[in-house]
């Protein structure tokens, strides 16, 4: 089970400010799942528009931050540390849905599991909790292409 701090997980995503919502990877067994987190704090670029007197992390944040937890889980277990050529595009969302709000202090768990690989595509089950609170659950189908 391997951790990874944010320089590892700047290795593994093509993402960075603002739009990397992974702080540090708690849990990762490759080819099987991942237990991330990202630390959600009143400096997000989203919170003065999105809802200045009760601010609410964006669902379609929630759901990126998902996949880019399974975006490091895929990159561990094809052991392929992407470079600038690669990137993960979504192919489908299903299943989404949003059961409680995230907000400023919180700290946003992210867990993906493997169900599928095949011929370049990956589908993951995705969860999102705010302490034992689901706050969002997905499945995700993506793939890795070329830059």
């Amino acid at each position: 089970m391997n951790a990874l701090d944010i320089k590892q997980i700047l290795e593994h995503l093509p993402h960075r400010y603002p739009f990397l919502l992974v702080d540090r990877v708690l849990e990762c067994v490759p080819g099987e799942r991942i237990v991330a987190l990202k630390n959600v704090t009143i400096n997000e670029p989203f919170f003065p528009g999105h809802f200045p007197h009760h601010p609410v992390m964006p669902g379609v944040m929630i759901i990126e931050a998902m996949a880019q937890a399974a975006a490091i889980l895929a990159f561990r277990t094809i052991e392929n540390v992407p470079g600038d050529h690669h990137v993960v595009y979504f192919v489908g969302i299903d299943e989404a849905r949003f059961k409680s709000p995230v907000g400023p202090g919180d700290q946003l768990m992210l867990y993906a599991r493997v169900e599928r690989h095949l011929r370049g595509i990956w589908k993951f089950a995705a969860e999102a909790k705010v302490g034992e609170t689901l706050a969002a659950h997905a499945r995700m189908m993506c793939t890795v292409r070329d830059a």
